[in-house]
C-alpha cells in the first residue's frame, strides 16, 4: 500500500523500492533487468555513453480524449508534443503515443514503443501505463548484467557502444546489445565505430534529408537497377551535396546522366571524379565509353586504357569499329566522293558514335552535295545538340576533318540555308563559324564565296525588278561562280531568259535548279510556263499534276493545268469543243440530256445517287473538289430515284456507283469506291 493508500500494481516484482536497493547493489543477479516501461532513457551530453543517466520520463495520456498526444519533457527537459520528434544530433529522443506510428514511417514496432534517431527502440508504457512519481531516480549507467551502476563505480567495458536493437525475447520488446548490428523490422541499421548507416523506408522525407551520402548512394544504386534513372539520379545529387568531394558519387551521377541520354553532363562527371581521384580507374573507362559515343576516338583511348588497365572487350571493339569508319570518312571527304561520305558516316554512327553531332553534320553535308536538300536540312536539324563542356576536356578544340566541332557545324549549316535561299542566316552561321575556328581555309573560302554571292544575288533582283533583264543575268551568272550548285541563282535568271523570250535557255536553267532541288516549288512552275510557251504539252501537263497535288487551293495553277490539257487534246487530233474552266458538278435529271453529257469532249465521271443514303451524302462533296482538280473532266450527278429511267438503262442497283465514259463509251465502273480509288482513276483519264 501507498502512504496514501492506494494500491500499487504489481509490476512483477516485489515493490519498486525492493527493486532499486536491489539494483544499486549489483550483486550479480541477472534476473533483475530494468523495466523499460517505467524508466525513460536519454543520451547524456556529456557522459560518452550511448545510454545517458536515468531521467524522470514523459507522461502519456490515454484518456479517450486525448488522441494519443504526449506531454512532459525528455532528456535535458525539452518538451514534446504529439508525434514531435527531437534532434538526434543533441541526443534527444522521440516520443509518439500513437499505436501505429513510428519515426520514419511504419517499421514494424510495436503500440507504445518509439526509435531514437540512432535506431534505438524505446517503449513508452502500455495503454495504462502512467508516469512514474515525481522524484528523481539515481544518476547511473547501465550493466551489461542489466543492472543500474552508480556514478563513479568501477567497471570492466568494452570499447564498443552499446546500443538498444529488438532481442531474442529475454528482454521483453527490447534489449542491449554490445557494439554489434541491431535490426528492426522494415529499418535496417549497421552499427560500425558509433555511425550508423540507415536504409529507410521511401516515404521517409524528414529521415531522408539527414541521411548519410553512403546511405543515399545505396538508394541510389538500388533505383539504378531497377531503371529508375531520374530517381537514382536525384539521390546521387543528395549525396554529392553533402559530400561534394567523393569521386564516387560523381561517377555515378554521371552512369545515371548517360542513360538518360545527357551525355554532356555525364561528360562534366566523369571529368570531375578524375579531378578528385586522378587514379580513379572506373571513372576513366566511364569517361573513354562517353567518347567514343562523342566520336572523341584520340581521347577516348587515352581513357579507356588508363594505366595499361584494359578496359570491357565490347568497348574496345567499339572504338576501334568508329575510329575505321572515321579515318575512312574522313579521307572520302578529301577526294569529294560524297557517296562514300554518306555510307562511312552512317557505318561510324551504328558503329557506336551515336552521340557525335559532328557526324550528323558531316552526313548532312554529303546529303547536301549529293542533292538531297529536304534530307540533309532535316538530319542537321535533328542531329544530337552540341554543348561545349568539360572543364578538364574541352570538346570544342577537338578538331574532326581539321575543324572544330561548333565551327563544322556552322560550316555545314551555312551551305544549307544557302541552298535554300536563306541568305542572312547563310552569313549569320558562315561568321560566327570563322570567329570560333579563323585560322580554318575552308572556313573563310565559304566566308567569301557567300558574302560575293549574296552581293550579287542583291544586285540581279533590283537589275530585274527595274526590267533590266540582260544585266540581272550576267550579275545572276557571277553569282554561280561563287556557288555552281545554287539552284536559287539558276531560277532566278531562268525568269530573265524567259523574259528576254529565251525558253530553251529558262528552260534549261530550270532543270538545273531542280536536279539540285527537286522539290523547288518555283523551279517547276517556271519550267511548266516555259514547256506551255515551247509548246511542250505532255511536259507543262506533267509540271502541272505535280503543282496541283503540290497547292491544291491554288486557282492559277488549276487553270494553267486546264488549259495546258485542252492543248494537249488538240495536239494529239482530239475534237474540243463547249469546253471551259471551273464548271460545276451539273445535275441530269433525264434520258437525253444524260445522252448528251456523255458523248461530248473528254471524259465524264456520273455519280449515281440516292437522296438519303449516308454514303453517297459522304463522296458527294468529295465530287466537287474533284470537279475544281480536274477541270477538263465533266463531272455529273443522277439521282436514281429522280430518274429511274437513267438507272435502268444503266443498270445501276447499288449506291453509290461510280461511271466513267469517254465519247459515249463506258470506260470504268466503280461501286462503292473509296476516295483515293475514285481520285487516282479520274486523274488517269484527265491526261
Amino acid at each position: 500500500m501507498s502512504p496514501s493508500g492506494k494500491q500499487i500494481p504489481d509490476l512483477g516484482l516485489n515493490t519498486l523500492s525492493d527493486r532499486l536497493r536491489q539494483s544499486l547493489t549489483c550483486t550479480g543477479d541477472d534476473t533483475n533487468k530494468p523495466d523499460f516501461r517505467e524508466l525513460d532513457l536519454g543520451m547524456g551530453s556529456g557522459s560518452g555513453s550511448p545510454i545517458s543517466p536515468l531521467r524522470v520520463g514523459p507522461t502519456v495520456s490515454n484518456s479517450s480524449s486525448s488522441s494519443g498526444s504526449v506531454s512532459g519533457r525528455i532528456g535535458n527537459g525539452i518538451p514534446v508534443g504529439s508525434g514531435g520528434t527531437t534532434n538526434h544530433h543533441s541526443g534527444e529522443l522521440s516520443v509518439d503515443s500513437s499505436p501505429t506510428s513510428s519515426v520514419g514511417g511504419s517499421c514494424g514496432v510495436k503500440s507504445g514503443h518509439t526509435r531514437s534517431e540512432s535506431g534505438a527502440t524505446i517503449f513508452s508504457g502500455g495503454s495504462s501505463a502512467t508516469s512514474p512519481s515525481t522524484n528523481v531516480l539515481p544518476t547511473g549507467n547501465i550493466c551489461p548484467s542489466g543492472r543500474v551502476l552508480k556514478t563513479g563505480m568501477m567497471t570492466n567495458r568494452s570499447s564498443k557502444p552499446d546500443v538498444l536493437s529488438l532481442g531474442s525475447g529475454n528482454y521483453g520488446h527490447g534489449s542491449i546489445m554490445r557494439g554489434g548490428s541491431g535490426s528492426v523490422s522494415g529499418n535496417k541499421s549497421a552499427v560500425a565505430g558509433g555511425r550508423s548507416e540507415t536504409h529507410l523506408p521511401a516515404t521517409s522525407n524528414s529521415r531522408r534529408s539527414s541521411m548519410d551520402p553512403e546511405d543515399l548512394k545505396k538508394l541510389g544504386n538500388d533505383e539504378y537497377k531497377k531503371g529508375h534513372y531520374l530517381e537514382a539520379l536525384s539521390f546521387y545529387d543528395r549525396a554529392i551535396a553533402l559530400s561534394p568531394a567523393n569521386a564516387a558519387y560523381h561517377c555515378n551521377r554521371a552512369a545515371a546522366l548517360m542513360c538518360l541520354k545527357r551525355l554532356t553532363e555525364a561528360v562534366k562527371e566523369c571529368d570531375e571524379a578524375i579531378k578528385l581521384d586522378s587514379g580513379y580507374v572506373r571513372a576513366h573507362h566511364r569517361l573513354g565509353s562517353l567518347l567514343v559515343s562523342l566520336g572523341q576516338v584520340e581521347n577516348a583511348r587515352r581513357h579507356l586504357y588508363f594505366k595499361d588497365f584494359q578496359p570491357n572487350p565490347n568497348e574496345a571493339l567499339k572504338l576501334q569499329s568508329v575510329e575505321k569508319h572515321l579515318n575512312k570518312c574522313s579521307d572520302s571527304r578529301r577526294l569529294r566522293d560524297w557517296g562514300n561520305v554518306l555510307k562511312e558516316t552512317d557505318a561510324a554512327i551504328s558503329s557506336g558514335a551515336d552521340a557525335c553531332a559532328q557526324l550528323f553534320a558531316c552526313k548532312a553535308e554529303a546529303l547536301l552535295k549529293l542533292h538531297q536538300l529536304d534530307y540533309a536540312d532535316s538530319v542537321l536539324s535533328n542531329a544530337p545538340k552540341f554543348e561545349a563542356c568539360s572543364s578538364n576536356l574541352s570538346l570544342s578544340q577537338v578538331k574532326l576533318f581539321g575543324m572544330q566541332t561548333e565551327a563544322y557545324i556552322l560550316f555545314v549549316r551555312a551551305q544549307i540555308d544557302l541552298s535554300f535561299g536563306r541568305f542572312e542566316n547563310a552569313i549569320t552561321s558562315i561568321e560566327k563559324s570563322g570567329q570560333i575556328d579563323p585560322m580554318n581555309v575552308e572556313v573563310a573560302v565559304l566566308l567569301q564565296s557567300i558574302r560575293s554571292l549574296c552581293r550579287s544575288r542583291s544586285r540581279g533582283n533590283d537589275l530585274f525588278k527595274s526590267e533590266r533583264y540582260t544585266e540581272a543575268c550576267s550579275a545572276y551568272s557571277e553569282g554561280l561562280k561563287c556557288d555552281p550548285s545554287n539552284p536559287i541563282l539558276y531560277c532566278n535568271r531562268a525568269a530573265c531568259w524567259f523574259k528576254l523570250g529565251q525558253f530553251e535557255r529558262s528552260f534549261d536553267d530550270c532543270n538545273q535548279a531542280l536536279l539540285i532541288h527537286p522539290n523547288y516549288t518555283k523551279a517547276l512552275l517556271r519550267r511548266a510556263a516555259t514547256c506551255s510557251k515551247l509548246e511542250r504539252w505532255a511536259e507543262s501537263v506533267r509540271d502541272y499534276e505535280v503543282l496541283r497535288r503540290e497547292l491544291p487551293t491554288d486557282n492559277d495553277i488549276a487553270e494553267s493545268l486546264f488549259h495546258a490539257q485542252v492543248a494537249l487534246k488538240k495536239s494529239r487530233g482530239e475534237e474540243v469543243y463547249n469546253m471551259k474552266f471551273g464548271g460545276e458538278v451539273e445535275l441530269i435529271i433525264d434520258l437525253e440530256q444524260f445522252k448528251a453529257a456523255v458523248v461530248s469532249t473528254g471524259a465524264s465521271v456520273v455519280l449515281f445517287k440516292t437522296t438519303s443514303d449516308l454514303q453517297c451524302k459522304q463522296i458527294s462533296p468529295f465530287l466537287d473538289t474533284l470537279c475544281s482538280r480536274y477541270p477538263s473532266i465533266n463531272f455529273l450527278k443522277v439521282d436514281i430515284e429522280e430518274s429511274p429511267t437513267i438507272a435502268s438503262v444503266e443498270n445501276v442497283r447499288i449506291v453509290p456507283t461510280i461511271k466513267i465514259y469517254k465519247k459515249g463509251n463506258r470506260m470504268k465502273e466503280l461501286v462503292c469506291p473509296s476516295r483515293e480509288v475514285l481520285e487516282s482513276s479520274v486523274r488517269h483519264y484527265s491526261f
